[in-house]
């Protein structure tokens, strides 16, 4: 019987290794499976590279993770805003590794891995420091840059419901970064609010089908 729901974000997140590669789901908050990254933290796994559209906000979430000095390096597209004043510091101090990746060249990179393509040439970075070291291309009169696509050995997502077979649906935009994410991974870990029997879930309405999904927790609210 195919059972994709584990007991705890604890047992969920046990096996994440140091130094691994992880996608976290989110654009800033919406859609941020904050409840595994907090315990990716108890956890105790360092020396991380983490792929995530922007570099936390405030104090909470993927920036306490940065704050308690877990990672090596973040892949993301927003690193600065008002309120990163942890990335910043780190940076600034050398703690932390950037690469900085247009959005739309992020997104892209992440689907790429999950579809099995080995790169894809973009117009977007062309010309600037971003493109440096990496083949470029004419094509048609237009100048391209070769990227690569982004793997992952784990991504921590959030969804609305699943089932145990992992299908999941979303709640309207927080879905952002998470159905690609969970296609580019070794293992998808999915924090949802409700899982629901199989057959409750409108097939139409499935956006992650389960084959994509390892892992499936509840979130655990904070007592």
């Amino acid at each position: 019987m195919i059972n994709k729901i584990f007991e705890s974000q604890q047992a969920a997140l046990a096996d994440i290794h140091d130094g691994a590669t992880i996608m976290i789901g989110g654009f800033g908050n919406a859609g941020m499976p904050a409840a595994l990254i907090d315990t990716l933290i108890q956890q105790g796994a360092r020396d991380l590279t983490i792929v995530n559209n922007n570099a936390g906000n405030g104090e909470t979430g993927l920036a306490a993770l940065l704050k308690a000095k877990r990672v090596r390096k973040i892949i993301c597209s927003f690193p600065r805003q008002a309120d990163s004043q942890v990335f910043d510091a780190l940076y600034r101090a050398g703690e932390i590794e950037l690469e900085l990746t247009p959005q739309g060249n992020l997104a892209e990179r992440i689907r790429a891995a999950g579809a099995g393509i080995g790169g894809f040439f973009s117009p977007t970075g062309f010309g600037t420091l971003l493109a440096e070291g990496k083949e470029t291309r004419v094509i048609n009169g237009r100048n391209y840059v070769f990227e690569s696509p982004i793997h992952a050995d784990f991504a921590l997502i959030k969804a609305l419901r699943a089932d145990r077979w992992g299908n999941l649906v979303y709640r309207k935009t927080a879905r952002n970064f998470g159905p690609i994410m969970a296609m580019a991974a070794k293992c998808a870990i999915v924090q949802v609010s409700e899982i629901v029997e199989l057959g409750e879930l409108d097939p139409e309405a499935i956006v992650t089908p389960g084959i994509f999904v390892q892992r499936v927790v509840r979130e655990e609210k904070a007592s």
